[in-house]
């Protein structure tokens, strides 16, 4: 979906009043969403900035706060994706397999 036609999605003004009440929360965290898109298929495409494109609790803020919020306030809107969320068990630039942690040995 092009940018002019998502200015004029009829939906846009009623998502941005929801993600609108999230922000404050976001934004205290040091992140913000924006919105990219919204397909055919009725899903929310979003990009989280700042703290909240590589902070790894984005996946459940993602699912439990912004989604939840938007769903309620649209609930033509089917579900919300982010393009950049890192994954709990993959941060953000790491590549390949995630790695177990390794055991730190204590002091006796």
């Amino acid at each position: 979906m092009s940018a002019a036609t998502l200015t004029d999605h009829p939906l846009l003004p009623r998502i941005e009043v929801a993600l609108d009440g999230i922000r404050p929360y976001l934004k205290a965290d040091g992140g913000d969403v924006r919105v990219l898109g919204i397909t055919d298929d009725m899903v929310l495409r979003l990009e989280l900035l700042g703290a909240c494109g590589t902070c790894p609790m984005s996946p459940m803020t993602l699912k439990a706060g912004v989604e939840e919020s938007v769903k309620k306030a649209v609930p033509e809107i089917r579900s919300v994706e982010a393009v950049n969320v890192a994954t709990a068990l993959q941060p953000a630039g790491q590549e390949g397999r995630p790695q177990p942690p390794t055991a730190v040995p204590t002091p006796n």
